[in-house]
């Protein structure tokens, strides 16, 4: 049997609260995200519906930085919602090494049927905390996502 190492109380603490954090997130991006099935969306696929429903049309690299997706991910997800002729591809009239994607009519109806749950989901979901405990929050993980930068 090996020997366990110790840890500081200080180390138990930011574990316990890594767990916890992940635990939440998990619980929190099922019940956020379980609509999508209805619509034979994935969380990337959705991703991407609304950032360029809310920036409008961008390039493949743009959306993958937006959603937090590798350029190779982004260019699958971005292929099957082509396939579905939710997206539409164009060479950027700029720079034609760049590839500008935007919602097509059927894609714009969809997000647009769509989001307005997603939205409610959201305020459900998070309905368990105030106004300020949500802007604490928000804060404190922008502190977190820095640190180390």
């Amino acid at each position: 049997m090996g020997s366990k190492k110790a840890i500081t109380k200080n180390q138990q603490l930011v574990l316990n609260t890594y767990t916890k954090m992940m635990r939440a997130t998990n619980a929190i991006t099922m019940r956020m995200h379980a609509h999508l099935a209805d619509h034979r969306l994935t969380l990337s696929q959705f991703g991407v519906l609304e950032a360029l429903y809310h920036l409008g049309p961008l390039c493949q690299r743009d959306i993958g930085y937006k959603i937090l997706k590798t350029s190779g991910n982004i260019t699958l997800v971005i292929d099957n919602l082509e396939k579905r002729n939710l997206v539409k591809r164009t060479k950027d009239e700029n720079d034609r090494r760049y590839m500008t994607v935007k919602l097509t009519k059927k894609g714009k109806k969809l997000i647009c049927k769509i989001f307005p749950h997603h939205a409610r989901t959201a305020e459900q979901v998070f309905s368990s905390i105030t106004s300020e405990e949500m802007d604490m929050l928000g804060k404190m993980f922008t502190v977190l996502g820095k640190a180390g930068n």
